[in-house]
């Protein structure tokens, strides 16, 4: 690839695009029909977008990426199983598609398997060659900041304020409100009539009150997805990039990454990215170049200090009886016994709540999405479904493992762990479903597959 004008701008362009996605596509596909379209110049800013729209620009960047891979005349250079098996993969899905439960459910998510697909080929055809992939890193990187400043201001001016305005609406009998707001506040829940007094709803009262922060994504738990995925390259290029930069300048920058990300996963509140976190840290501690002793003793530090932060955090949450872990378990159960009753074609894709809302416990709360990417493709594609999408990311993340995180450079290394900590979330969360985070993710994933043409030993 002599001249690289043209694919350096593509690769610009789509990493502004999953800037966009981190900024604007933030929730899962399957709630599509909730997202009202933004009516003015101020929703088109601050709200999320429909996350089809994400379609309709992904759309004519892909046919561009095709077009570059058939002009260059790039061809599959890893070994088979690894475009064979997402190939294969997607098309189960379509012919599970065949058999579902709900249309309008799985159509949205087919969009966002072909996504996904789509995403983790051009990363693998386009931006791994010549160090391309680095080229998207001003997008993603710019968007995720964005993403974390937003989380602090949630937590430190948004929320405290919201819920304090609430409470005062609630006690004046809401005559600091104009009537459209107040409308617009009943439309949404914000304001709920009990006992014949329109009240503050408690559940958002709550929310404020914990201040959870969730960023430009759907919950907080997505947002501590983000964070595992793209926070390690931040870090990276915060510690090596600003080496020639005056001191105080370097260790502002580091100083200033360090504490947007830590600051909120923390607020997050996300028990599993916090100790996903923890072992992450551990395992890059223990790669270093350094004596084993000091290793291992650094690595006991780490794990102690983080171990106690996290029982402080949230000894009010396990005192409580950890629900959440309790209603997962119940989703996990549910998804297992779809599987079994539907082994073949599953319910169709994005359509667990269908089963859920039939076999779920009593006193569950319902859920939409299994809190599991991996039995969920079992559940919604039935068998083969689950075995090719697990044996798709098992043998893509055994790769990365054994080329990059032995032999690669810093940033590299850094894409690595942050894969291995957002594919890990996986097992508790559904960041496949979100636009924001499974087609960043796919697309980092598609780079490190074709290691060989990435510089390495730099």
């Amino acid at each position: 690839m002599k001249n690289l004008t043209a694919t350096k701008i593509y690769a610009l362009a789509f990493g502004l695009f999953l800037g966009l996605c981190i900024w604007k596509f933030g929730n899962p596909v399957i709630l599509d029909h909730k997202i009202s379209p933004p009516a003015t110049a101020s929703e088109f800013l601050n709200e999320p977008w429909p996350t089809h729209w994400a379609n309709w620009i992904f759309l004519p960047l892909a046919a561009i990426g095709a077009i570059l891979i058939f002009q260059k005349k790039i061809v599959w250079t890893q070994t088979k199983w690894l475009w064979l098996l997402p190939v294969i993969w997607l098309g189960w899905e379509f012919i599970s598609a065949t058999q579902t439960v709900d249309a309008d459910l799985t159509a949205a998510t087919l969009s966002q398997c072909c996504g996904c697909v789509a995403c983790y080929f051009l990363g693998a055809l386009i931006f791994a060659r010549d160090d391309l992939w680095r080229w998207l890193l001003p997008g993603l990187l710019v968007a995720f900041a964005f993403c974390l400043v937003r989380s602090i201001d949630q937590h430190v001016f948004e929320f405290p304020q919201n819920y304090q305005m609430l409470i005062e609406g609630e006690r004046s009998g809401w005559t600091n409100f104009p009537p459209e707001t107040i409308a617009e506040m009943k439309a949404g829940n914000v304001i709920i009539n009990t006992n014949g007094a329109d009240v503050a709803n408690p559940a958002i009262l709550e929310k404020f009150k914990k201040g959870r922060v969730a960023g430009t994504l759907v919950y907080p738990n997505a947002l501590a997805g983000i964070i595992l995925l793209l926070w390690p390259i931040a870090l990276a290029l915060a510690f090596s990039a600003t080496k020639k930069l005056k001191p105080f300048i370097r260790l502002t920058t580091i100083a200033l990454t360090l504490f947007l990300g830590s600051a909120a996963l923390f607020w997050s509140g996300s028990k599993l990215g916090w100790l996903i976190g923890l072992a992450l840290v551990g395992m890059v501690l223990l790669r270093l170049d350094w004596p084993k002793k000091i290793k291992l003793a650094t690595v006991a530090f780490v794990l102690i200090i983080g171990l106690g932060v996290f029982t402080v955090r949230f000894h009010n949450y396990f005192s409580a009886g950890a629900t959440s872990v309790g209603a997962r378990l119940d989703y996990w159960r549910a998804a297992a016994q779809t599987t079994v009753k539907h082994p073949v074609f599953g319910t169709g894709p994005g359509t667990f709540q269908h089963p859920y809302a039939q076999i779920k416990s009593p006193d569950a709360e319902m859920a939409r999405l299994t809190h599991n990417d991996y039995l969920e493709q079992f559940s919604d594609s039935g068998t083969m479904g689950g075995l090719t999408y697990v044996a798709w990311i098992f043998m893509a993340l055994t790769r990365i493992g054994k080329k990059v995180w032995r032999c690669g450079d810093t940033l590299s290394l850094a894409i690595a762990v942050g894969l291995f900590g957002w594919f890990a979330q996986g097992f508790g969360e559904f960041g496949f479903y979100i636009p924001a985070l499974a087609w960043t993710a796919f697309t980092l994933l598609g780079c490190l597959t074709s290691l060989e043409i990435i510089e390495l030993d730099k």
